[in-house]
């Protein structure tokens, strides 16, 4: 089981059982048939720490990411991402965008960057992707609506780049507010569970 491929996905949905949350467990049920291991993280339970800016984490040179002298949960949560070969980025649509949960991880993703002093831009650390990515979104827009009006993709996409993964595939469930208990469908349900797998077979 040591050699299995690792499959971990991070949630940054404020309900669990919710949407995304179902979305979620259908990919990871078919990374495990597949014979992943498979490991869920929620930001909501986890200690991320609002990123200060102080730009430490990008000064020094090299692949590997920067540290961070804030203490809290992320360099945890970012060991367990290196250590995996495959990726689920989730998050609903609040007011336009992903959720402040989500935004506040992607935020420090700053570390995956090389950023000096007194340079103007700054450079991706590593262009290497030695793993797979899922991305899961819902919003009460129609899905087609929210896929090119707001950033979500974008954002989820970006932070799976820099997290050394290529996107494999997206899951993005419109009209997800219709009802307060709103399950996901078993045709997107369906859908996920075929995108798990192929997170772990590559095919």
């Amino acid at each position: 089981m040591d050699d299995a491929v690792k499959v971990v996905a991070i949630v940054g949905s404020y309900r669990k059982g919710g949407m995304v949350d179902q979305v979620v467990d259908e990919v990871l049920a078919g990374a495990a048939q597949a014979g992943a291991q498979v490991q869920k993280i929620y930001l909501l339970d986890t200690h991320v720490e609002f990123c200060t800016n102080c730009r430490l984490c990008t000064q020094s040179p090299g692949g590997a990411r920067g540290i961070c002298p804030v203490a809290d949960e992320m360099a945890r949560v970012l060991d367990l991402v290196e250590g995996c070969q495959a990726l689920v980025l989730a998050s609903p649509t609040n007011f336009g965008s992903v959720t402040a949960l989500t935004k506040r991880f992607v935020e420090r993703l700053v570390c995956y960057a090389y950023w000096p002093w007194g340079v103007p831009a700054p450079k991706v650390r590593s262009r290497e992707k030695p793993r797979r990515a899922v991305l899961v979104a819902a919003s009460a827009a129609p899905g087609f609506l929210a896929r090119l009006f707001t950033p979500v993709v974008k954002t989820l996409r970006q932070s799976a780049e820099l997290l050394g993964a290529s996107c494999t595939g997206t899951i993005f469930v419109g009209l997800a507010a219709r009802e307060e208990r709103q399950g996901a469908g078993q045709r997107v349900l369906t859908r996920a569970r075929l995108m798990g797998r192929r997170l772990v077979t590559g095919r």
